[in-house]
């Protein structure tokens, strides 16, 4: 595991931009809260995500977080990088399933380490299910 992984997938506090009752986004902020992480939910037009409040951009969450994990369609998260240089995040994870590499490289550009690729439920502890089961092939095969 990288040093931007460990960093990440420690952090008490992190942001899921791309919370949603349909997508995989609000999966990631559910199981993140249930694990016991501080999460703080991220989407343009929610005031509420599973009974906590949402907020509108990165940028409008006030607290010191320094991480977030994107889970949006890449042709919606570049004002969400964007944000997220503006509030000085140190690092954002680019949830696996999409191709990110052009705001991969303006995150980096701009002093932000990244990942991308890879599930943070198959990272961010304890890691059950089939995150598990992943986690296990992964190592496996080398690839974690």
């Amino acid at each position: 595991m990288n040093d931007t992984i460990q960093f990440i997938s420690t952090q008490s506090k992190l942001a899921v931009v791309g919370v949603s009752d349909k997508k995989f986004g609000g999966e990631i902020y559910k199981t993140l809260k249930r694990h016991g992480y501080t999460v703080y939910g991220v989407h343009p037009t929610r005031k509420t995500f599973a009974g906590d409040t949402c907020y509108g951009s990165l940028k409008e969450v006030q607290v010191d977080v320094k991480a977030a994990v994107i889970v949006v369609s890449p042709k919606f998260a570049e004002p969400i990088v964007d944000d997220a240089i503006a509030a000085e995040m140190t690092h954002l994870w680019f949830q696996l399933g999409n191709d990110y590499s052009s705001l991969v490289r303006k995150a980096q550009e701009n002093g932000i380490k990244t990942v991308s690729r890879k599930c943070i439920l198959m990272y961010a502890q304890p890691v059950s299910g089939i995150h598990k089961f992943h986690r296990g092939l992964a190592k496996f095969f080398g690839r974690f």
